[in-house]
């Protein structure tokens, strides 16, 4: 079932799956230190069925997905790729697939990736350079973005700070280096065609995503991570006007909800004419909703 694009209020381009229907696996791991980064407790954790109700019962539309960083914590991703992709078939009036697969894992990563792509139908893939550990720029992930660009997918990019590891010693290991959004212009230099969002308010690096996003044009942000009541002014600045047809709304949910979301955007100075192209329109262009093709 397609979704019904009269029906749905916005679309949240960044929201997160972290337990699977199979048997009680789910990933604990963070969970706490992550809760507590964005002040809501533990972190709740929904599977893909329980999320894609959650967002129907709002009249919206999200693109769900886990992280894979195997090379990092050893452990293979809850739920799998596959998991997402099954479910998201089956509540696809709601839910866009996409997948993640760590850049670390080679050859192999790239098949499962071509994998995902023609067999399950994942919409695009998403990568964390902080937990992940490289560089976006890095020649190792360039055959899973070769594979991206085949199929006018979309690549998401983790930017900026991360609440993983925040306030543990040693922020638990994860390096911010790796997420600053200047790596990325090199990737949408070298593959010119390949849609690419970059994720969050890129904070400490919020001029470097504004100025990618607006040099690049294939390059788009997503509100995600942060209330809007904290957005920099610069980012209001250009939603409002050279970058109103590149933002994009996201939540990041569970840390944050789309209710806590979308008030705090009420109460910023958006444009009546820009607010729905970022809640929604903005998303059903880049992803082909509307039949002009992904």
């Amino acid at each position: 079932m397609a979704i019904n694009l009269d029906e749905i209020v916005a679309i949240d381009v960044h929201t997160h799956v972290h337990k699977s229907v199979r048997g009680d696996q789910h990933r604990t791991a963070g969970a706490e230190d992550m809760g507590e980064y964005f002040g809501i407790g533990k972190m709740p954790e929904y599977s893909l069925p329980e999320l894609a109700e959650y967002y129907r019962e709002r009249k919206m539309a999200a693109v769900a997905f886990g992280v894979d960083s195997v090379s990092q914590t050893g452990e293979e991703p809850v739920p799998t790729n596959e998991e997402v992709a099954e479910l998201a078939a089956e509540h696809s009036d709601v839910i866009i697939p996409f997948g993640s697969i760590d850049p670390a894992r080679g050859a192999a990563g790239v098949r499962a990736a071509r994998r995902l792509v023609t067999e399950y139908g994942v919409k695009g893939f998403k990568f964390h350079p902080n937990t992940q550990a490289f560089f976006p720029n890095d020649r190792m992930a360039y055959p899973l973005y070769e594979v991206i660009a085949e199929h006018n997918l979309v690549a998401l990019f983790h930017t900026g700070q991360t609440g993983v590891g925040a306030g543990q010693r040693a922020g638990g290991g994860i390096r911010l280096k790796y997420s600053n959004p200047m790596h990325v212009d090199d990737v949408a230099v070298d593959f010119p065609d390949m849609k690419i969002i970059l994720a969050h308010p890129s904070f400490p690096w919020q001029d470097e995503a504004l100025s990618v996003a607006t040099h690049k044009p294939q390059v788009y942000i997503d509100l995600s991570g942060w209330s809007p009541k904290y957005f920099p002014p610069q980012l209001v600045q250009y939603a409002n006007s050279l970058l109103k047809n590149k933002v994009l709304f996201g939540s990041d949910f569970p840390v944050i909800t789309p209710e806590r979301w979308m008030k705090d955007f009420d109460g910023i100075a958006i444009k009546d004419e820009v607010r729905p192209k970022i809640l929604k329109e903005n998303a059903v262009k880049l992803f082909g909703l509307d039949g002009s093709g992904a």
